[in-house]
């Protein structure tokens, strides 16, 4: 298997075609970098959003509970990923409060 690229200055990218909007990965997101946003054709009306990739911790939780391998995370040798704020954590808890779906501004 080949290594996947990550797209220039990108933290955490998706590949939505794999994705089935279980929203495992904004489940386990401890900085609020994941939300899923309405998306009518989506079998579940839903899909999988980075709204902060700025806050991205590197942690790789969302990849590695991916169940379907949609979600990648960038190599620490090549991105300098944030550190966890309380601004952070508290859009993440947020997010989880709000059914896992995008804040209303």
């Amino acid at each position: 298997m080949s290594k996947i690229e990550a797209p220039a200055n990108t933290p955490v990218w998706v590949d939505e075609s794999r994705c089935k909007a279980c929203d495992i990965c904004v489940s386990v997101c401890p900085a609020g970098v994941l939300a899923m946003r309405p998306a009518p054709t989506s079998t579940l009306g839903a899909m999988i959003t980075i709204i902060a990739p700025e806050s991205c911790i590197g942690c790789n939780d969302c990849e590695l509970s991916c169940p379907d391998f949609a979600i990648y995370v960038a190599d620490k040798s090549e991105f300098k990923f944030a550190k966890l704020t309380d601004e952070a954590k508290q859009r993440a808890q947020a997010i989880k409060d709000n059914n896992y779906r995008i804040l209303s501004a």
